[in-house]
């Protein structure tokens, strides 16, 4: 595919990649960036910067190859299997595994992994998500299921998307919370500033999003709590935490203002070495694809947090909450 195209006068001032954006709608933001990175995208006869303002009347030209083929090598990454048959496979991802390849990493994913522990699973769901019915961000660990026949694929992402799916999450949080137990029910979608970034959204944009909490220990300032989630969007708790003023520990996008903690060098490096943030899918349930059976199922917490809640109960001020744990 090749563009070569003017700047009408109504689109002057319009930051090149964005320009692009609305041209080729059909490619996506992250490949046409890769484009403008490799030289690829000219205006003027130069090669330009995806920031670029463009002009009236410039003449920008772009070369786009055919997208690489959309394949995935199975590779031999060591599972922690919770559950299996011959319809779902459920995992314990650590902390620091990508889910399924993206921008930043294409390799070393549970996608891949998964793919050559059951290779049937090859055939469902996309070709660079085999199986992938939900995904769990890079720095979080816990519980994920994927579905190793389309019938299980369907009726998992059909259970998803009526919100019959169960999932329960640990996390510690910065502060500590002042409620016992709350609702957090704010829209969110993308942050217009940053594209690595979720926010909640104003004016009717972005899409319900509802994350129910209760504090299960309270610390001198930090504290665990136990979300569950009605809705699944990108990075749910990290921002429904921080808009309450109590992001998580480890989480340097929503929480640099509270990242650091000079007092406690300590904890500091116990927060560094979370490999992510202090969020772990501890809980899943769902609907069996087959039997239509309940599946319950947990996750210990890991050795990453556990360390950390050691030392935060060692200090002065650590104190459980007044309601029992369910």
């Amino acid at each position: 595919m090749r563009l070569d195209a003017t700047v009408a006068p109504d689109e002057a001032g319009a930051r090149l990649d964005r320009w692009l954006a609305a041209r080729l709608p059909a490619v996506s933001r992250t490949r046409l960036k890769g484009l403008v990175d490799a030289g690829r995208v000219r205006v003027d006869g130069r090669a330009a910067k995806a920031a670029l303002r463009l002009r009236a009347g410039a003449r920008v030209e772009a070369e786009v190859p055919p997208p690489p083929l959309e394949t995935l090598a199975p590779e031999p990454v060591a599972l922690r299997v919770v559950f299996e048959d011959a319809h779902v496979l459920v995992v314990d991802k650590p902390a620091g595994m990508v889910t399924h390849p993206g921008a930043g990493r294409m390799t070393g994913t549970l996608a891949a992994a998964a793919l050559h522990h059951a290779p049937d699973i090859g055939g469902v769901g996309g070709p660079r998500r085999p199986g992938i019915v939900h995904r769990l961000d890079k720095g979080t660990s816990g519980l994920i299921v994927l579905a190793k026949t389309q019938a299980a694929y369907d009726s998992l992402t059909t259970q998803l998307a009526r919100r019959t799916v169960s999932r329960r999450y640990l996390a510690i949080a910065h502060g500590r919370l002042p409620r016992d137990e709350g609702m957090v029910d704010a829209p969110i979608g993308r942050d217009p500033r940053s594209r690595v970034r979720m926010a909640i959204a104003t004016g009717g944009k972005g899409r319900r999003s509802i994350t129910r909490y209760r504090v299960l220990e309270r610390f001198a300032d930090a504290t665990l709590v136990e979300c569950r989630l009605e809705t699944g969007r990108t990075h749910q708790i990290r921002v429904h935490l921080a808009s309450l003023g109590h992001p998580l520990l480890g989480d340097d996008t929503y929480g640099r203002r509270r990242a650091a903690s000079p007092a406690d060098p300590e904890r500091a490096a116990l927060v560094a070495g979370l490999e992510g943030v202090a969020l772990h899918a501890a809980g899943l349930a769902f609907l069996h694809p087959a039997t239509g059976e309940r599946v319950e199922l947990a996750a210990e917490t890991p050795p990453r947090l556990e360390r950390l809640l050691a030392h935060l109960r060692g200090r002065v001020g650590a104190r459980p909450s007044t309601r029992p744990r369910r």
